[in-house]
């Protein structure tokens, strides 16, 4: 792009390759980026809620994923529109930072960004609108904190965690078990929490999934399932107290690391390397026998011979064990991951109470459980359905129920769902807009409007009257002053959300409203698209 003059002075803009380009200025561009964003929040639109709908994508190689979890749905679809990117990136980095809530935050901004073309057609400028809607989004976001409340939890008594999960999980397809999977996923937690710095790594909670089973079969392990059997089908399938080496050198001669090449041109040389061979693999079998291990955990693969030697040696021994894995049985066991043979101690051998092999249902697959550990902060979530894809939701259900208790820990404040805390807000915003006296008040009241786009969503997807429903919870918040009330959309009789059990955490709330604004503020921004031609 160059800028130049003509004879009177008077600037225009040459772009290079015009022919090529095309360009949209002004409102158009404005409109143009509306619609796409529009587009992508209405997709979701539909998915919201525990009523809401699975979407069903196949990708070019032929995977099918079936979900409603609107960060899985905008990450597998095939999005060229540089606006509609922005909603991807935008439920991307909800997911990432709360867990929760990536299909509500994408349907808020998409509701902002209907609000905001209605308030250019009336001829408001897009400076304005955005600063309104930040000014907006300050009063609601303050005004959850108000309406917040605190709840206290302990290790012995989880109730209240669990509540909360359930309600994450009553919009997933695995609804019908939420209550056994809510309090696997609570228990996972609180084992790996430190309650004292208010801190989970969710790296410790290892998720694995097996096709077979019901989904009532999902477990919680306090300890490692590897996919994986002993080397050898003669091996011991339990072992108590074990002592456990983890090994990431291979049970092979050495290797020169330069080319080379050995001739061999009589039957003895060939003896003398074979038994060389041999006696490396004695040693390592002796060196592991030697520390007290009774249980091998490698990295790498064994020679046949190797193979057969520890199985002689009665000296159990599982390969092929990927990196994560060995690291989560370090921290299990209280191991240490050891590089050389030379280097095994006593001291770093892992514990473990029981290991043991389990096989499921007629097929030939085994899996290894690694129990009773010396440090059980690492644990194991496991998974059975009826297929894969049944499996893949379930695991991002899970997911998002790992990440809600893991935000009640660091911040214990809950705001109540069912549309109910956007319902409140929105009366708010709309009492607040009236001090603003600017063009910012209209801005402003876009924007409780806009708020009102869940619970409408919410009552859409249920199957009630939205314009109806929505009309008489508001009433009854303002008459009887209740936060609580929300959108029954379970048939439970009572409006009352505290009733109802259903809790959302206060930061995945606040940061649904304060992403959302920022994405739309940055929409009315842009003024000029220039984009390459599609042919």
């Amino acid at each position: 792009m160059a800028l130049a003059f003509d004879e009177f002075g008077r600037p225009f803009i040459i772009i290079k390759e015009q022919e090529q380009k095309s360009r949209l200025r002004g409102l158009d561009a404005q409109k143009s980026n509306i619609s796409a964003g529009k587009a992508v929040a209405r997709i979701l639109r539909t998915s919201l809620g525990p009523k809401g709908m699975d979407k069903m994508l196949q990708s070019p190689d032929g995977d099918v994923t079936i979900t409603n979890d609107g960060a899985t749905i905008l990450e597998q679809m095939d999005v060229d529109n540089q606006i509609a990117k922005l909603m991807v990136e935008l439920s991307r980095s909800q997911d990432y930072e709360i867990g929760d809530g990536t299909t509500g935050v994408v349907v808020m901004a998409g509701s902002l960004l209907e609000q905001a073309e209605r308030l250019l057609d009336r001829g408001i400028h897009p400076i304005r609108i955005a600063e309104g809607y930040e000014a907006a989004s300050r009063i609601a976001v303050d005004h959850l904190e108000r309406i917040a409340h605190k709840f206290e939890f302990s290790a012995s008594d989880i109730e209240p965690l669990v509540q909360t999960c359930m309600t994450t999980l009553s919009s997933k397809m695995v609804n019908r078990c939420k209550r056994s999977l809510a309090e696997i996923a609570v228990k996972a937690v609180l084992a790996v929490a430190d309650l004292e710095r208010k801190d989970v790594n969710l790296d410790l909670i290892k998720v694995e999934g097996k096709v077979g089973g019901k989904l009532e079969d999902t477990e919680l392990i306090y300890g490692i399932v590897v996919d994986k059997d002993m080397s050898h089908p003669q091996m011991p399938k339990r072992i108590e107290n074990a002592k456990i080496a983890i090994l990431t050198c291979p049970f092979e001669p050495p290797k020169p690391k330069t080319k080379h090449k050995v001739d061999i041109d009589t039957v003895e040389k060939f003896q003398t390397l074979r038994q060389q061979e041999q006696k490396y693999f004695d040693d390592m079998v002796q060196q592991c026998k030697d520390v007290g291990a009774t249980l091998v955990i490698c990295q790498w693969g064994f020679d046949d011979e190797a193979n057969h030697l520890l199985m002689h040696r009665n000296l159990p021994a599982v390969r092929w064990v990927g990196g994560v894995e060995l690291e989560l049985i370090a921290i299990a066991t209280g191991g240490r991951i050891v590089p050389r043979f030379q280097e095994l101690t006593p001291e770093k051998l892992g514990k473990a109470g029981l290991v043991r092999e389990k096989a499921f249902g007629t097929t030939k697959d085994r899996m290894l459980y690694i129990e009773q550990c010396a440090n059980s902060r690492a644990v194991t979530i496991f998974i059975r359905g009826g297929n894969k894809m049944m499996i893949e939701e379930t695991k991002r259900s899970v997911h998002d129920a790992l990440c809600v208790a893991r935000n009640l820990i660091r911040n214990n404040s809950i705001v109540y769902g069912g549309g109910s805390a956007e319902i409140s807000c929105s009366i708010a915003v709309e009492a607040a807009a009236d001090k603003y006296p600017g063009v910012e008040q209209y801005a402003i009241r876009g924007f409780a409007d806009a708020l009102d786009a869940i619970p409408m969503a919410l009552s859409e997807n249920s199957g009630l009257q939205p314009i109806e429903t929505l009309s008489a919870v508001k009433s009854q918040q303002i008459k009887e002053n209740n936060p609580c009330c929300g959108i029954d959309c379970n048939d439970v009789g009572t409006n009352n959300m505290r009733e109802q059990d259903v809790f959302e955490t206060l930061i995945g709330k606040q940061q649904q409203i304060m992403l959302a604004t920022q994405v739309v503020k940055m929409i009315l921004k842009i003024d000029d698209v220039i984009s390459p031609c599609d042919y």
